[in-house]
């Protein structure tokens, strides 16, 4: 009983016996190597353990919305206001976007004044006919009404959109262009003279600097045709929307070739690195008279030396009366889309330009991936700028907030599913502007029922019933701009009525439907904020963003149990 037992794990460090002072040491060696790994691991499970409570009190918030509704615009702002250091750090960066912006803008005018030197129809075929069972009373194919000769505009829908979203022929116009400047006797394209002839050949070194640019970027992709999104849903789920055994029209497939990027971080990144090579090749080789030019210790590229050479040219095409004749015939109204900085030429078409914080607001870079940003959302700058490397309590719960921008095509919207779980938040964005366009990605679906489509999904996900929703009715400076134009909001939207056709009363019938449709389609009552903005307009979303962000997080610590 008294005898003392014998240590079960002696065998493992015992030495073996008869060892040589060699296989000592070679032994020793081996066993301080195995420590020294071990103890490795034992470290990395602390720190991993310390990043997973501290991971606990992030604050996740999602960008949700259809392509061009303003995420990644929401999101420059909450970087601008709540990580301005890693903000002024990137904004030179896009330089090189907002050159790109400017040369895309002006290839678009030269494409359309070709094409109406080539005379090309500004009509198009219609779109195939839907099933009848997607309509009230269903079984059969739902011929297209065609619109009127003398219909002032050939995009009015023949069905409320908003009546019953996802069950509408969303096919029901034709392409047809009627105007009195396509009336006219005098072809438009006789006023296109030798001088247009001219400044198209003399812009041509644009298209070379635009694949440069398109290169220095990093590898991207082109926006997806016409019709790339048939049959897919609100969340590019397959609906089977092709009709089979029907004499459907084949799609004329329009390509819009806007070029994307997987990671903007890292195509920011890159355009900086490959322009600084270039600044040195350029002040080095044939480029050292153009360096001189742009003053010493200057750089200086071969992007930004077309643009400068190109100046004048670009003026004035932007400013010709017959091409913006032709532009207003065709129906493109380039001021509307983001990324138009044809009134800033003499500012940015120079080799002294660096992009200011509303040029970086304004700048459009397509992203094809998922764009993830921390930030921390303080109205305390310095306090902003500071890291916490202190162990995570109580204190730091919502210090830390993850923001997720999410591509909104729907041919990559299945992406979006992965983020829906632990997500305390949802920014959804609903363009108001848009109520008669169309996807781009399938012209046969109304952008303002796509967006319906969208926050019915989301309202109604069980995964997401209880995030917190908010929903900025976005882009009402365009939607104010073009009912000035005289644009009736009942031809789109019978439902409207014989409301006011003004941006006020539009914005607010249109929180109302939005509202309705979270109501009826929430698995629980939740917290719910909403918001008319214009994101581009900085001033004015900095006062959203900081009561977005009190939102947030007020709702976050409720629901944490913090308060």
């Amino acid at each position: 009983m008294g005898a003392t037992e014998p240590d079960p794990f002696a065998i493992f460090h015992t030495p073996p016996p008869n060892e040589t002072a060699g296989e000592r040491a070679t032994r020793e060696a081996k066993e301080a190597e195995a420590k020294k790994i071990s103890d490795q691991i034992d470290e990395q499970l602390k720190a991993d353990k310390l990043q997973m409570k501290k991971e606990k009190y992030v604050v996740r918030v999602l960008l949700l919305g259809q392509s061009e509704s303003g995420k990644s615009t929401t999101l420059k702002n909450f970087r601008m206001r709540y990580a301005r250091a890693a903000w002024d750090l990137e904004r030179a960066s896009w330089r090189s976007v907002i050159q790109l912006n400017v040369i895309r803008t002006i290839i678009t005018i030269v494409e359309t004044i070709q094409a109406e030197m080539d005379g090309e129809p500004l009509e198009r075929p219609q779109t195939p006919t839907t099933p009848m069972s997607a309509l009230p009373g269903g079984g059969g194919a739902f011929p297209l009404p065609s619109p009127a000769p003398d219909t002032a505009s050939s995009d009015v829908f023949h069905y409320d959109p908003l009546s019953r979203p996802g069950e509408s022929p969303s096919v029901v116009t034709s392409f047809a262009r009627s105007s009195s400047l396509s009336r006219q006797k005098v072809p438009l394209s006789s006023l296109l003279t030798a001088k247009h002839q001219v400044l198209k050949t003399r812009l041509g070194p644009l298209r070379r600097v635009e694949k440069e640019l398109k290169k220095r970027l990093g590898a991207g992709a082109e926006e997806e045709q016409d019709g790339a999104a048939e049959g897919l849903g609100a969340l590019s789920i397959d609906t089977g929307g092709g009709i089979p055994g029907s004499a459907s029209v084949a799609i004329t497939r329009a390509q819009n070739r806007e070029f994307g990027v997987a990671r903007l971080q890292e195509a920011l990144e890159k355009s900086v690195s490959v322009s600084k090579r270039q600044s040195m090749s350029l002040s080095n080789g044939d480029g050292a008279a153009a360096a001189a030019v742009a003053g010493e210790g200057e750089e200086t590229d071969e992007a930004t030396e077309v643009l400068c050479s190109c100046l004048e040219d670009m003026k004035a095409l932007w400013t010709d009366e017959v091409v913006r004749t032709v532009l207003r015939k065709r129906k493109i109204r380039l001021e509307d889309q983001a990324g138009f900085f044809l009134d800033d030429l003499d500012r940015i078409a120079t080799r002294t330009y660096e992009p200011s914080d509303d040029d970086v607001i304004r700048a459009r870079l397509r992203t094809l991936g998922v764009q993830e940003y921390r930030i921390r959302p303080t109205d305390n700058p310095a306090a902003a700028a500071a890291v916490s490397t202190s162990n995570p309590n109580n204190n730091d719960a919502g210090k830390d907030w993850i923001l997720y921008d999410v591509g909104g095509s729907r041919t990559i919207r299945h992406a979006w599913l992965p983020y829906f779980d632990n997500m305390q938040a949802i920014i959804f964005l609903a363009p108001v502007s848009c109520f008669d366009e169309r996807l781009s990605e399938d012209s046969r679906v109304n952008r303002l029922e796509d967006s319906f489509l969208l926050w019915r999904t989301v309202c109604s996900s069980k995964l997401l019933s209880k995030t917190t929703l908010i929903l900025f009715l976005n882009k009402c400076d365009l939607l104010k701009r073009k009912l000035k134009m005289g644009v009736q909001v009942k031809k789109y939207l019978p439902s409207y009525g014989d409301r006011p056709n003004d941006a006020t009363t539009v914005v607010k019938y249109l929180r109302e439907k939005f509202k309705e449709v979270l109501r009826e389609n929430s698995p629980e009552q939740r917290q719910s904020y909403f918001y008319a903005t214009s994101v581009v307009d900085t001033k004015a979303t900095a006062a959203t963003i900081k009561a977005v962000k009190d939102s947030i997080l007020r709702d976050y610590l409720k629901s944490a149990d913090f308060v």
